[in-house]
């Protein structure tokens, strides 16, 4: 990654953010024949895109939250190792993020939020096999479904429930009975009583050389990688400046794609305070396990997500609320093991494992902000909270789109991810 000053250097896209959504966006930008500069403080792929969970979760069509969070409260403040934890000190800063996530659950705004979702996710996975293709990457994702296995009778009717609404939503599903499991993945418990197939998800072998593959396809194409820490800009009448810790940057438009850390660079450009917090999501990889499982396995009770890769076998999906400053509780990854004990035949071997933690950009909509704005100087491609693997192809090609539009070309529809939304 270049470190030197592009002061003089005519860019016609800056894009601020190396994580997968904004090298993705790069690259598509720079096949449409745009002079792209990808800039960020750490390496491509080293925040939240490098821990993922791996899984392209196609069938998550509904919101991170839902009323019994209410109920819920008073455990995510007392128990460190729930699923779903607050951290007591970070609760004054997080209620006013709470008091709209619930007032998007109303019903008018959830369906919103469903219809913004379901539109990106159906479009996902046909978008990442375009891309995958464009860089003759087709072999990284593994197009073989996903299972959310139950292990307790009394979740039947749970899960039932929730196969009629996916129905509703027009997301594929299959009902397994616990004999089609043990087929496919014979060294899960048998005390598992069913689940949900999803056929039209998948799962990525390496998220992080992913993110490096489209890299290098992008510097292929002319990208320039400078590392350094944008710290603010302003609009010019043709274009934007930014102001990097190494000096200036200028483009003709600028591209804000830095996940957690886009609500200070969008504020400074466009005058909007954006309500975006963070979920720290954690995972553990386990390098002796490669071949335990065919495809992604999510657990209905336990709430964590297990996916095979090619260094192992990673476990996610604890969330905390406890910003972007507090140091990581690695006990919480390590809670991960202790989850899967019972779900195997043989306890899962966490010899040599590895914990991780980062940040998951979220607004209390569940929608990320894809938009473009102030006469078309900047655009926006952050918010995808758990989503941004998932949506990264599909905003990428959204993202192009907006770039290259001319008074005689319309935007695409982007109605529920518009920044105005909250303003």
């Amino acid at each position: 990654m270049s470190n030197h000053s592009t002061s003089n250097d005519p860019h016609d896209i800056a894009v601020v953010g190396a994580g997968i959504i904004g090298v993705a966006c790069a690259l598509r930008l720079a096949r449409q024949g745009l002079r792209v500069v990808v800039i960020d403080q750490q390496e491509p792929g080293h925040g939240a895109s490098f821990g993922n969970a791996g899984h392209l979760a196609t069938e998550q069509v509904f919101p991170i939250a839902d009323l019994s969070i209410l109920k819920r409260l008073p455990a995510m403040l007392m128990d460190p190792m729930g699923p779903l934890r607050l951290d007591w000190k970070y609760l004054p800063r997080a209620l006013p993020w709470f008091m709209r996530l619930l007032l998007n659950l109303r019903p008018v705004p959830f369906q919103r939020t469903v219809a913004g979702l379901r539109a990106l996710n159906e479009s996902s996975l046909g978008a990442w096999q375009r891309l995958l293709a464009d860089i003759a990457r087709p072999e990284l994702l593994r197009e073989d479904g996903s299972l959310l296995v139950f292990e307790r009778a009394e979740s039947r009717q749970a899960i039932e429930a929730l196969q009629a609404r996916m129905r509703q939503q027009q997301v594929p599903v299959d009902f397994w009975q616990s004999e089609a499991i043990r087929q496919v993945a014979p060294q899960l418990s048998e005390q598992i009583q069913g689940g949900l197939f999803f056929p039209r998800t998948g799962h990525f072998l390496d998220p992080y050389r992913v993110v490096c593959e489209l890299v290098d396809a992008a510097k292929a194409g002319g990208v320039q990688f400078l590392k350094q820490q944008v710290q603010g800009g302003h609009l010019q009448e043709d274009g934007v400046a930014l102001i990097t810790d190494q000096g200036h940057v200028n483009a003709r438009q600028v591209l804000i794609a830095c996940g957690a850390h886009s609500a200070k660079l969008t504020a400074a450009l466009t005058g909007k305070k954006i309500p975006l917090d963070t979920e720290r999501g954690y995972h553990l990889m386990l390098p002796h396990e490669q071949h335990r499982l065919p495809f992604a396995v999510t657990s209905l009770e336990r709430k964590f997500i297990m996916t095979p890769m090619a260094d192992g076998l990673r476990l996610a999906g604890t969330v905390e609320f406890a910003g972007l400053h507090r140091p990581p509780s690695m006990e919480r990854a390590w809670q991960l093991h202790r989850l899967s004990k019972g779900l195997f035949r043989r306890d899962l071997n966490a010899e040599d494992a590895t914990p991780w933690m980062g940040f998951r950009p979220s607004l209390p909509d569940s929608l990320p902000i894809i938009d473009r704005v102030c006469e078309g100087k900047v655009l926006l491609a952050f918010g995808h909270q758990h989503l941004g693997l998932t949506q990264a192809a599909v905003t990428a090609e959204l993202i192009a789109h907006m770039a290259a539009v001319t008074p005689a070309h319309g935007l695409p529809v982007i109605e529920p991810y518009r920044l105005d939304r909250f303003c």
